[in-house]
């Protein structure tokens, strides 16, 4: 089976969706907060536990933005440090342009989209989800933030060579693909059409 490293998981499971077939993938579940009782409990920017070359794929949901700016290429060094030479990298995190065009139009805490822990405003996106940091955890608070552009050279300047991204305006958001080698353009559409658009992300 193919393993599969779920950075940030929080409480999450996430095989049998994103395009991850229970049949086909073992799924290991990172994350900083203990009370998530994630398989390996780190910073992913210090991934001391996860062996060289091990994980077929990471899947990072919002995590990126609770770095600071500094911290990032520590991340992206230990994602590329974790792969396999043929694994890819998934990222998804806020696309701050899109947020800035409805602080812009004074929308700061207006409901810009419903998720699973309830209403969203760009506040939440830019600062971090406020209820979460009401209740104590610090660790949910932005710290940096992302363009597609910048996302892009962040994921260039690890040293990944194939790499697709993609502005998602209703959920504010970029989605991104990335591999260690160089792959054909139709096997990276491929692999972001079955984890990110087949899914209805």
């Amino acid at each position: 089976m193919k393993t599969l490293l779920h950075i940030g998981s929080g409480s999450e499971h996430i095989l049998g969706t994103f395009g991850f077939s229970p049949d086909d993938w073992h799924e290991t579940r990172l994350d900083i907060d203990p009370g998530s009782a994630p398989d390996i409990i780190s910073s992913m920017t210090n991934m001391q536990n996860v062996e060289d070359a091990s994980v077929d794929a990471i899947f990072s949901s919002h995590n990126l933005e609770h770095l600071a700016w500094h911290e990032v290429p520590l991340a992206m060094a230990e994602f590329m440090r974790v792969l396999k030479n043929d694994g890819y990298l998934l990222i998804t995190c806020p696309d701050l342009q899109s947020v800035c065009d409805l602080v812009a139009k004074d929308m700061l805490t207006d409901i810009a989209y419903t998720s699973p822990a309830g209403p969203i405003a760009p506040m939440d996106i830019i600062y971090g989800h406020r209820p979460s940091l009401a209740m104590g955890h610090t660790h949910m608070a932005h710290r940096t933030g992302f363009t597609e552009k910048v996302l892009r050279k962040c994921l260039m300047d690890a040293g990944f060579v194939s790499i697709a991204t993609m502005r998602h305006q209703k959920r504010l958001a970029l989605f991104s693909v990335a591999t260690r080698q160089i792959v054909s353009g139709e096997m990276l559409r491929s692999i972001f059409t079955r984890h990110w658009l087949s899914t209805g992300a």
